[in-house]
């Protein structure tokens, strides 16, 4: 049966019908909100039931991201070489099942740090196959004149899950406790397991015979990323900024709920609020870029992202919840801003053929970074304090910026496409 006949009539390509895309938005939403929960309650978790330090906030952080490290090069590749709904229903009970042993744990009075570890070893390592299996699979399901119309969907609800989340989280924390809150997270997952298992569109076997040896097609796309003189300081850039970004975001939860004295459910609004400036950044960067053109929206919102940075850890001198508010929404549009002009220039400068390992290797290279992160933000805010360490943070994004402001991005008006020459 094809997509448009579980849809409306053939002439009708709006999705809102479609049953089957329908089941994977709503199970993806899901799966988003459910992410988004288990990313802040995780933390508060360690925080505020067992006494984590800087330095074990920084594993824990490591952890939750070691995947973009481990497995991130590989996973588009194995996801390719699988049934995609069977990878997405898989990666979402792992995620229901470790985490529903924290609340039994906890029933038990046997919760420990080293539990935690693990589940947040685990879920992020499926998470980052739901990630890209959902993507690969879209167009299995839908026309190929609905794709940009479904990824639309797709992404409104990743920004609205990260916008609505961690305010959602902070509110539940205080009705519920991070145990229980995680359990109702756990069951979120299975109900997004439930809605990938209500598509009735049979799942592909991929073709064995398509298939190459996988170190050549990870070299393959390694080298068109670093060989391109744009392309390796817009990674280097973004992978710096992700390693000085993430020591910041692993302390955050101690730097609010000790230093500051907020509640759990403050520090959710706040980041709720902060979001805002990502959702902000997604509707005015193609402005921004048309602006000041689009080799130069590089560099100029890299450059941005250092004065709002600054705000977190002034904000143990001044107004606590204005200076977060202000200091995350200015990072979170800045990143935005960056993200959508950098990543459309990816997509035009790449071959089609090559485009799905350029991405992973971009992602393998600047999310690698995030696991790292977190380590050395646990080792300086042990060492040097974590205001001290959240200072160092927001050096280490200016710094970022060098990559692309002394290179030829802040010359450039209009960014080269395919593959000529750059600069």
């Amino acid at each position: 049966m094809s997509p448009s006949t579980q849809a409306a009539p053939h002439g009708t390509r709006s999705l809102w019908r479609h049953r089957d895309f329908g089941q994977l938005w709503a199970a993806e939403t899901v799966s988003q909100l459910g992410t988004q929960v288990t990313l802040l309650a995780l933390p508060v978790l360690a925080v505020t039931m067992l006494d984590a330090t800087p330095l074990q906030m920084g594993v824990l952080t490591a952890l939750e991201t070691a995947a973009f490290l481990v497995i991130g090069l590989p996973a588009g590749a194995w996801v390719d070489r699988w049934r995609r709904k069977r990878v997405l229903v898989a990666a979402d009970l792992v995620r229901a099942v470790t985490l529903a042993t924290l609340p039994l744990a906890w029933v038990m009075d046997a919760l420990s740090l080293g539990q935690l570890y693990v589940v947040a070893a685990v879920t992020g390592t499926a998470t980052v196959f739901f990630d890209v299996a959902y993507q690969s699979y879209l167009p299995a399901l839908v026309d190929a004149d609905q794709i940009v119309d479904g990824n639309g969907k797709l992404e409104a609800s990743r920004a609205v899950a990260q916008v609505a989340g961690p305010g959602i989280t902070g509110v539940l924390l205080r009705v519920l406790g991070a145990p229980l809150l995680i359990a109702v997270d756990a069951a979120s997952f299975l109900l997004s397991a439930a809605f990938l298992g209500g598509i009735g569109r049979p799942d592909r076997t991929p073709d064995r015979a398509t298939r190459r040896r996988l170190r050549s097609e990870i070299a393959e796309g390694l080298g068109f990323v670093v060989r391109h003189p744009l392309l390796r300081r817009i990674v280097a850039c973004t992978g710096t900024a992700n390693l000085f970004g993430t020591i910041a975001t692993t302390l955050l939860v101690l730097f609010a709920l000790r230093g500051l004295g907020l509640t759990a459910s403050v520090l959710g609004v706040v980041l709720s609020a902060g979001a805002l400036g990502g959702l902000l950044g997604a509707c005015t960067a193609a402005w921004f870029a048309r602006w000041v053109g689009e080799g130069r929206a590089i560099p100029l919102s890299a450059l941005l992202l250092f004065p709002f940075a600054t705000l977190i850890p002034l904000a143990a001198l001044g107004p606590p919840v204005a200076l977060l508010v202000v200091g995350q929404f200015g990072v979170s549009w800045a990143i935005v801003a960056y993200n959508v002009t950098q990543v459309s220039f990816r997509q035009r400068l790449c071959p089609p053929a090559l485009l799905g390992r350029m991405n992973a290797s971009v992602r393998f290279l600047v999310f690698g970074t995030i696991p790292l992160g977190g380590l050395l933000g646990g080792v300086l805010g042990t060492w040097l304090g974590v205001v001290p360490a959240l200072w160092v943070a927001a050096a280490g994004q200016g710094l970022a910026a060098l990559w692309v402001v002394t290179s030829p991005l802040l010359g450039m008006r209009d960014l080269p496409v395919a593959e000529q020459p750059a600069g």
